[in-house]
C-alpha cells in the first residue's frame, strides 16, 4: 500500500498520544516521513525556516503555552508558499465551541475527535 502523502507532521504536547497516534499513521501506512513537534511554537519555527514541507498537519487543541487555534493565528502570519498543508485538527475536546471554530477557520479541513483510528486514515485518503 502507497502513502497517501509524502510528509505529516503531528503537533501535540501530549507525550503517549503522540506515541499512539505515530503508531496508527505508520500502520495505516499514512505519510511517508512522519514527522513529530511537541510544541506548536517549534512547529511554527520548523515551518518558517523551512525545516518541515508537510503535506498534511495533525493538530491538538489543548497544549500549554500555545494552544491550536493560537498556532493558526502564527500559521496564518507565514509566508503563503508555506501554507499549503491539509490540517486536521485531532483533539478529544467535546466543547462545542472548540468544534464551531475549528470548522469556521478556513485552514481546517476537518476535525477528528482523538483516537485516530485506521477507518478515519481510510476515509482521509479517499
Amino acid at each position: 500500500m502507497l502513502p497517501c502523502y509524502k510528509i505529516c507532521l503531528l503537533i501535540d504536547d501530549n507525550y503517549i498520544d503522540n506515541f499512539v497516534t505515530r503508531r496508527i499513521l505508520e500502520s495505516g501506512h499514512f505519510a511517508e516521513e512522519i514527522i513529530v513537534r511537541q510544541s506548536p511554537a517549534e512547529a511554527i519555527e520548523s515551518l518558517r525556516k523551512g525545516d518541515v514541507r508537510p503535506d498534511v498537519i495533525f493538530l491538538d487543541i489543548r497544549m500549554p503555552n500555545m494552544n491550536g487555534f493560537e498556532f493558526l493565528q502564527e500559521y496564518d502570519k507565514l509566508d503563503d508558499n508555506v501554507k499549503s498543508a491539509k490540517i486536521f485538527m485531532l483533539s478529544s475536546s467535546l466543547d462545542p465551541n472548540d468544534y464551531k471554530r475549528s470548522t469556521e477557520n478556513k485552514y481546517i479541513t476537518q476535525f477528528i475527535h482523538k483516537p485516530l483510528t485506521h477507518k478515519v486514515l481510510e476515509e482521509l485518503c479517499a
